[in-house]
């Protein structure tokens, strides 16, 4: 399998063809900043301290159809599990995960991104992405926050759901191995056998990219 080469791959969509983004289940996004600028905080001794800039939190009251499950939100990048649980379109050959009981977690007060009515999820990403950006406009020198499009799968089993939960849960925990951290010591094993499993399922994203 080729590595991902950021200048190879730019720009390249791959979304799955034919898949209908609206319909219920759990898909796990990735979404970077642009030059993994690192706008967002820093992580210290393994926690990630946040600044005001994020509005993950406040995805279910613009979109009301998502539900939120384990994210973490990482100085130049967040990784969160977004669940579609209220439309009326009929699920095609490619069914995720059914919805679970209630999110694990969800982290401080953010901006609030603009109201949405498309249901798909990526109107749901673009809407996130613009009140962060709306928020450094208004607060900070920073113009452009985000790489251009964003990362994503869908989730077909409990197995996936679990180890990607994991992923998440220690991202900040594994900093020093991650692969957006310039000053990385080492590769992460963890993000490897997730990138590995997408390989042999559905991993969609724009640019030929890993979690």
């Amino acid at each position: 399998m080729t590595p991902y080469d950021p200048d190879r791959h730019h720009r390249r969509s791959i979304r799955l063809k034919g898949y209908d983004y609206t319909q219920p289940g759990a898909y796990f996004v990735t979404l970077c900043t642009h030059d993994r600028a690192h706008w967002f905080g820093e992580v210290v001794d393994g926690e990630m301290r946040l600044n005001d800039a994020q509005c993950w939190r406040d995805i279910p009251a613009h979109f009301p159809h998502v539900k939120l499950d384990a994210f973490v939100i990482m100085p130049n990048h967040v990784h969160g599990i977004l669940w579609i649980v209220d439309n009326d379109v009929g699920a095609k050959n490619f069914s995720p995960l059914p919805l679970p009981p209630s999110p694990p977690h969800q982290p401080t007060s953010p901006p609030s991104p603009p109201h949405g009515t498309s249901k798909t999820i990526g109107s749901v990403v673009r809407g996130f992405k613009i009140g962060v950006t709306k928020w450094f406009r208004q607060n900070t020198t920073v113009y452009t926050v985000w790489q251009r499009n964003y990362y994503e799968h869908i989730i077909r089993n409990e197995h996936a759901l679990n180890a990607i939960r994991q992923y998440i849960d220690e991202n900040p925990l594994r900093w020093d191995l991650d692969r957006y951290n310039p000053d990385r010591i080492g590769n992460d094993p963890l993000a490897r056998e997730i990138w590995d499993m997408f390989q042999n399922d559905d991993w969609q994203h724009p640019h030929g990219g890993s979690p």
